[in-house]
């Protein structure tokens, strides 16, 4: 194992695991080898190649996020200079932004939307005695998974989404709203934003333009998360997926030693469910690399259900089809 991921590498801390000592990783939360987000430099990659040399390094299974990718990338691109980097290699997608090419969810984004909605779960809770509105703050950098899908599960009326943009205009239409559903006898709403949604339109900036639109009919509360959303002990869900995920990887690997090839290549659950691995090198190509996600996100398709649903006026989802199902 590499203790602290690529900044490990280049300082060569590298060291032998045994069975005993990972026999119980699967149940624990964190990073044991310890995690660093630091992208390696051109100057370091003599360093990487002396280290995966010394050590006799046959191959590098690379549990991480973004980063992580970047740094295999990387390394693929500079194998004509570095022969050292002439080894397979495979990424496993471990983030809570959920924002991996190849992958549907990515390790840890069980646990985190868990955690995300017991917290808008306790927070809906405390305002049983009165009429609020909750403003509140997810994860996920440019990618709003996070935020879109604990809002679905927590019975959010509005979502906000780097994806979809954020305009005055919309923000004023959705305090109308809020306005009309506490009119209507409303005592409870629910506004989840992505953190970096938009620069300008923070969660302060929301909870005091709907409270200046509520003119007294109704409190607004800002509350945030916080690091409470990375923390805990993972999910059946994520220690099964990671489980699945890292022996997939190792299969890769052994075919790559059997074909006696150098291939590198970053694996995922995709959307039918199955397992697959994609080229490392054509990597670029799939994602947006000035928001760090894939171009394509399935998970978009869920987006404005929560106010078509509890919002009067509000828009219908493009995607939301609507049958009438005849007697």
């Amino acid at each position: 194992g590499i203790e602290g991921g690529f900044p490990g590498l280049i300082a060569g801390d590298v060291r032998e695991l045994t069975w005993r000592e990972v026999d119980e990783w699967a149940g624990e939360s964190g990073a044991t080898l310890g995690t660093r987000r630091t992208i390696p430099g051109v100057e370091h990659l003599y360093a990487m190649g002396r280290t995966i040399e010394t050590n006799s390094i046959d191959a590098l299974l690379i549990i991480g996020g973004f980063n992580a990718y970047l740094g295999a990338h990387m390394m693929v691109q500079e194998r004509e200079r570095f022969q050292a980097f002439n080894i397979p290699i495979v990424c496993v997608p471990a983030s809570i932004d959920n924002n991996l090419p190849g992958a549907e969810l990515s390790i840890g984004v069980d646990t985190a939307i868990n955690n995300i909605v017991w917290a808008l779960d306790h927070i809906k809770a405390s305002a049983a005695a009165s009429r609020r509105c909750f403003v509140t703050e997810t994860m996920g950098r440019f990618c709003g998974y996070l935020a879109q899908v604990s809002g679905m599960a927590a019975g959010a009326e509005l979502v906000y989404l780097h994806e979809t943009g954020m305009t005055l205009e919309g923000i004023v239409q959705d305090a109308h709203r809020m306005r009309d559903a506490f009119e209507g006898g409303r005592d409870l709403f629910l506004v989840v934003r992505n953190e970096e949604a938009n620069k300008e339109y923070s969660a302060d900036f929301l909870a005091r333009a709907f409270e200046e639109e509520g003119g007294g009919l109704f409190d607004v509360r800002l509350n945030n998360i916080g690091h409470l959303q990375q923390g805990g002990e993972p999910t059946a869900y994520d220690r099964l997926l990671a489980t699945r995920l890292t022996a997939f990887a190792l299969d890769v690997l052994d075919e790559q030693f059997e074909k006696q090839r150098h291939k590198a290549f970053y694996v995922g659950r995709t959307a039918a469910g199955g397992l697959g691995a994609q080229p490392l090198e054509h990597m670029m190509d799939e994602v947006d690399a000035d928001f760090r996600r894939p171009l394509e996100q399935w998970w978009l398709t869920y987006r404005g259900i929560g106010g078509a649903v509890s919002l009067k006026g509000a828009p219908m989802p493009p995607t939301l089809e609507i049958f009438d199902a005849e007697p």
